[in-house]
């Protein structure tokens, strides 16, 4: 098979291969000669995706450049053998044996005597998907996704099986649980599976079968002197940064700030180094008191802003504080995400070498509570930025137009369904989070029930599961899904999508039409 190169945003290209082989020969080929502004890869099922610098590089260069790669090498083997206990007790397996045509007795006896192979990691930290499995059990997923998925899960889905290392949103078939973390941040390496690994599960029936003592937590620090109190908080607040970049190949989602530009602007303003973590602050409202005398300020959605419940302070300008003084920030009056940063920053401790907390993949510092506290790094920092202008915001029942790229599956949805989606005002759900703002509309349906093979995702993909209904993905997606993704928020309107807040109404705008990217086109301005 020819590869097929599809649009995946404007900022990265989905090669599609004939077979899993394909995509590894090609990952390996990529990774030893990786071509001009060339991000990150990952691999997935049947496809590889590329992110790219666009400043350096055009989805049309890399594709020519991908097209002349020798695809013939096939990678060997190797790895370890890792033995799972599985209580085979899952709520799906009724229904896999249904789908198979099998007993629930011999569902388990082939899912446990067939060995399986670690193909590649994805969707989250600890997730690998594990092929050449039984053909029998290649079942389809859900209809419709289940919001909350058990840590432990042993699931199916389509060729693959898999085990849950969190609690996270998926549409796999749920088969059994089993004890044994897939995912820990105590252990080097924290995957318990790496690509490569051969996998057996292991039935028990659950007694005499006990999960492993977690890690003892560390104990509370001490607050130190220089710090913000939170004083209330009816919402947790999250710490934010550019992300976790380099690591998508590994399962690890960048995660960092919703809204870049905002993020990017406290630090102009308090004259931070650039990439300084911030106080993401989401629903609101949020009441700190200050330590030490101390400068902060607040990005992003628009909030009223009171020191000692005196007089306001506007948001996108320095707010001088002294030792003692309470600062009460206000529940959003238009947009959904705003960023409180310290003049000299945040003394808070990096994971994986970013400070952003993803809620999906529960990676990061954990979420700011009332009683906690947030310290004052008092680290170096230039003078004072100009006062930011303020972003004009969506507020609720507000239609705000964002710029899409259709793709990379647009060509598995009919014409008249394409047409729908652009057509039509999406009401965002107050079910949206971080993970992904999910719309309700009409639904969107295609004329056929393929199964797609899991692929990657980008912020700003727009996935459509089964039922019709998309989910426009946000900073702590899933790496991959199995559900065709219609089009990709292009990336000068992510920050505007992100803080488009519920009860507002989205239209989508193609910025071109849908095509896959011969490798001999000429370059275009994307």
């Amino acid at each position: 098979m020819t590869p097929r190169f599809l649009p995946a945003g404007d900022t990265a290209l989905l090669v599609e291969l004939a077979d899993l082989d394909a995509v590894l020969a090609l990952f390996a080929s990529l990774g030893a000669d990786l071509p001009p502004g060339v991000i990150e890869l990952v691999p997935a099922a049947r496809t590889l995706a590329v992110t790219f610098d666009r400043h350096l590089t055009t989805a049309e260069r890399l594709a020519a450049e991908i097209a002349g790669r020798d695809l013939s090498a096939r990678p060997e083997g190797g790895g370890r053998e890792v033995d799972i206990p599985v209580i085979y007790d899952g709520q799906d397996l009724a229904e896999v044996a249904a789908l198979t045509g099998l007993s629930e007795a011999e569902v388990i006896r082939r899912h446990a005597d067939t060995p399986w192979r670690a193909a590649f990691t994805g969707f989250a930290p600890g997730f690998c998907y594990l092929t050449g499995g039984d053909p029998v059990l290649a079942v389809p997923r859900r209809q419709s996704p289940r919001t909350a998925i058990p840590a432990g899960s042993v699931a199916l889905a389509g060729e693959f099986s898999g085990v849950y290392p969190q609690q996270s949103p998926g549409g796999w078939q749920i088969i059994g649980t089993t004890p044994m973390p897939m995912w820990d941040l105590s252990r080097s390496p924290p995957a318990r599976i790496a690509p490569g690994d051969l996998v057996r599960f292991v039935p028990h029936t659950g007694r005499n079968l006990s999960a492993p003592r977690p890690a003892s937590p560390a104990p509370d620090a001490a607050a130190p002197e220089a710090r913000l109190d939170i004083v209330s908080a009816p919402f947790p607040a999250l710490f934010q940064d550019a992300g976790r970049l380099s690591q998508l190949a590994q399962g690890v989602a960048a995660s960092g700030a919703a809204d870049m530009g905002a993020f990017r602007a406290l630090n102009r303003l308090l004259g931070n180094p650039a990439g300084t973590a911030a106080v993401e602050i989401g629903a609101g409202p949020l009441k700190l008191r200050a330590s030490r005398v101390c400068t902060l300020a607040v990005t992003g959605a628009d909030r009223q802003i009171t020191v000692n419940g005196g007089p306001g302070f506007a948001t996108h300008c320095p707010i001088p504080v002294d030792a003692g003084d309470e600062i009460a920030i206000g529940a959003p009056r238009n947009g959904c995400y705003s960023y409180l940063g310290a003049r000299g920053g945040f003394d808070v401790t990096p994971v994986l070498g970013s400070a952003a907390t993803d809620t999906l993949a529960h990676i990061g510092p954990e979420a700011l509570r009332a009683g906690g506290w947030i310290g004052l790094a008092n680290g170096p920092a230039q003078a004072l930025g100009p006062v930011e202008p303020m972003p004009l915001l969506p507020k609720p029942g507000a239609l705000i137009v964002v710029d899409v790229i259709p793709g990379p599956r647009a060509d598995w949805f009919p014409p008249e369904t394409l047409a729908l989606f652009t057509a039509q005002d999406w009401l965002v759900t107050p079910r949206s989070s971080r993970i992904g703002k999910r719309l309700e509309g009409t639904p969107l349906h295609r004329n056929d029930s393929r199964e797609l093979p899991s692929e990657a995702t980008m912020t700003g993909a727009i996935q459509v599961p089964h039922s019709g209904q998309p989910v426009l993905f946000l900073p702590d997606h899933p790496l991959t899904g199995g559900y065709p993704v219609i089009a990709t928020v292009a990336a000068d309107h992510l920050d505007l999508a992100a803080q488009v807040p519920p009860g507002a109404r989205l239209r989508f705008r193609p910025r071109i039409p849908f095509a896959a990217i011969p490798p001999d086109r000429p370059e275009v301005s994307r």
